[in-house]
């Protein structure tokens, strides 16, 4: 196992406990559920144990889930749960970490480990630390600057030309996965963190085209193509370049059998530790690289809309636009990388 790999998951799992977290090993006990399929589990599995060296560890392959569960009910609130999955545990139709939630408890979820393979170990252990100073500027930058927006543009780099699609008549109250938990209801959540998220009001007045460098496949993985232009009427993706990825076309295709192939989401990721030759593997951790990210189809359940029945809603597919400057009523918040404070 990799032992440098290992020293840096330890570092940055200490500080989420301590900073993020806030998790006290002397008033509060933790349960780390583990499995180990994947050499990257294993990894953050011994980060863990370094460092929460009283709590209980319990492998999900070879525990009864019956005592699983068990051990989730004799918990205390504001007792810690750690989920290390190499994919994503189920316990029946037992819904883990909204039942975790519900008693009280602080969560922390990796999930999803197998969709990074060796190569990205380091960027998704990088990804983990935790810097609690650029996170809350960051976030509150973006989070003051989206509330009041009327018009939002997002310039995007083509092949030989820019393009811009533009969201008029407001956005919804951004959300914040910056990894600070305080007046929240819930404790924790996935992990890597870094994001700020909204959509538009109206999801109609969204026009114009963008330029994509990565998208998600039907099977979660990150595709990253030679750049490609995509068309919005109305809120829908209505066509693309003659170089789009058959993928892509298939994506947009499955999606139509079912639902409207509507932009929903508009991320603003804020983890620096990812880049564009630096990806994860997994496509939700992925969306937390800084730049700007649109997901297409219906399910996005933090927002109501009308004429979409959330559970019903499937499609929740990540584009990544080459974004070259956002602003926001006319100033220039995002440009060539970075953030504009």
């Amino acid at each position: 196992m990799n032992q440098d790999l290992i020293r840096t998951a330890t570092k940055n799992v200490h500080d989420i406990l301590s900073h993020s977290i806030k998790f006290d090993s002397n008033t509060n006990n933790a349960l780390v559920v583990f499995d180990t399929q994947n050499e990257l589990t294993n990894i953050l599995t011994e980060a863990y144990r370094a460092c929460l060296p009283e709590a209980i560890f319990m492998d999900f392959d070879t525990t009864p889930k019956d005592q699983i569960i068990a051990k989730f009910d004799e918990m205390q609130p504001n007792d810690l749960v750690v989920l290390i999955q190499t994919g994503s545990f189920r316990l029946d139709e037992f819904r883990i970490r909204i039942h975790l939630f519900n008693r009280k408890l602080k969560v922390i979820e990796h999930m999803h480990l197998y969709r990074n393979p060796q190569k990205t170990w380091q960027s998704y252990i990088d990804s983990l630390s935790y810097d609690p100073t650029w996170y809350d500027t960051m976030g509150t930058f973006l989070q003051v600057k989206l509330t009041d927006c009327k018009v939002l543009t997002i310039h995007s780099n083509g092949v030989q030309d820019q393009a811009e699609i533009i969201m008029t008549g407001g956005l919804e109250a951004p959300k914040l996965n910056t990894g600070d938990y305080t007046n929240l209801p819930n404790i924790g959540g996935t992990f890597p963190i870094g994001e700020v998220f909204t959509e538009g009001k109206e999801l109609s007045n969204l026009n114009g085209s963008f330029w994509i460098y990565a998208f998600a496949n039907s099977n979660f993985e990150i595709m990253m193509p030679d750049k490609f232009r995509v068309d919005i009427k109305n809120g829908l993706v209505s066509s693309w370049s003659d170089n789009a990825p058959q993928e892509f076309i298939d994506v947009v295709n499955q999606i139509k059998t079912l639902e409207r192939p509507i932009i929903r989401e508009i991320g603003f990721g804020l983890n620096r530790a990812m880049s564009k030759t630096n990806p994860l593997g997994d496509i939700t951790a992925f969306e937390r690289i800084v730049g700007v990210h649109l997901s297409m189809g219906e399910k996005h359940s933090v927002y109501k809309k009308n004429g979409i029945t959330t559970h019903k809603s499937r499609f929740h597919v990540d584009l990544f636009v080459d974004t070259k400057e956002v602003t926001v009523d006319g100033t220039t918040i995002f440009r060539d990388g970075e953030y504009i404070v």
